[in-house]
C-alpha cells in the first residue's frame, strides 16, 4: 500500500494528517521521540481501521531518524510521502527577540527544524527519485514568512527551512517528485495568542492531501483564516 511517514507525529496535526491519508488507503509510519505516546496514536489509528506503525526516534539524533525512516520503508515496502513537522516544547526552547538573540538560541532550532528536515529527506529522496514519484512536505508556522519579534530565533530557523524546501521544489521540477512548504498562520486547536485565529487540525490536514494529489506544481501553501 502507499505510505506516508509523519515525522513529529503529534496528537493534533500529525494525527489529523494520518487520518486524512489513512482514510485514502495509505499506511502511516509515525515518527517522534516519545515511544509511549507514539504507540498510543498508532493504536488509536489502528482501531479506526488505518494501518499505522510507530517508529520512535528523536529528530535531533540524525542516525536514529534515518534508521527509523529506513525501518518504515522496509516495513511498508517504501515511503511515498514524507511530512516533516516536529513540534518543540517551551521547556527546550528559549524564545528570544531579534536584538536579544544569541547564536546558541538559533542553533537548537536549526538542529530541530532545518537539519532534521534535511536528514529526513536524504533518507527517503533517493528511492523517490529512482521511482520518479513521491512527495516531501515541510511544515512551519507562518512566522517563517512574516516573522514575529517575540519568537525571532524560532522564526529564523523556520525561514531557513522554508527557503530550503522551496529551493528543493525548484531542483526537483520535472522529476515526478514534489517538495512543498506548508505555512500555518493559525493556532492549532486552541488559542495561544489572544486575538490570533485558530483552526482545528481537521481543517488543516486536507491541505497536505491537496499538495500530494492536485497541487503538485505548488512550492508553498499558507493556511490561514
Amino acid at each position: 500500500m502507499p505510505t506516508i511517514a509523519i515525522v513529529g507525529a503529534g496528537p493534533q496535526l500529525g494525527l489529523a494528517i494520518a487520518r486524512t491519508f489513512g482514510t485514502h488507503g495509505y499506511g502511516v509510519a509515525l515518527i517522534a521521540r516519545n515511544r509511549a505516546k507514539l504507540e498510543n496514536l498508532a493504536g488509536e489509528l489502528t482501531a479506526e481501521g488505518i494501518t499505522a506503525t510507530a517508529f520512535p526516534a528523536d529528530v535531533l539524533d540524525r542516525d536514529a531518524l534515518t534508521q527509523a525512516l529506513k525501518d518504515a520503508a522496509a516495513h511498508f515496502g517504501g515511503i511515498d510521502v514524507l511530512e516533516y513537522s516536529p513540534v518543540g516544547g517551551f521547556a527546550s526552547t528559549v524564545l528570544t527577540t531579534p536584538s536579544a538573540t544569541e547564536p546558541s538560541h538559533v542553533q537548537h532550532e536549526m538542529e530541530f527544524q532545518l537539519y532534521g528536515a534535511i536528514a529526513a529527506s536524504q533518507a527517503v529522496l533517493p528511492a523517490m527519485r529512482e521511482a520518479g514519484a513521491g512527495t516531501l512536505l515541510f511544515t512551519t508556522g507562518a512566522g517563517s514568512i512574516d516573522p514575529v519579534p517575540q519568537v525571532a530565533n524560532v522564526n529564523a530557523a523556520a525561514a531557513a527551512l522554508r527557503n530550503w524546501a522551496i529551493n528543493l521544489h525548484k531542483e526537483l521540477d520535472g522529476t515526478g517528485v514534489q517538495a512543498a512548504h506548508v505555512g500555518i498562520d493559525v493556532s492549532i486547536g486552541m488559542s495561544v495568542v489572544p486575538g490570533f485565529p485558530t483552526a482545528k487540525p481537521e481543517e488543516i490536514s486536507p491541505v497536505y492531501w491537496e499538495l500530494h494529489t492536485t497541487r503538485r506544481d505548488q512550492a508553498e501553501l499558507v493556511f490561514s483564516h
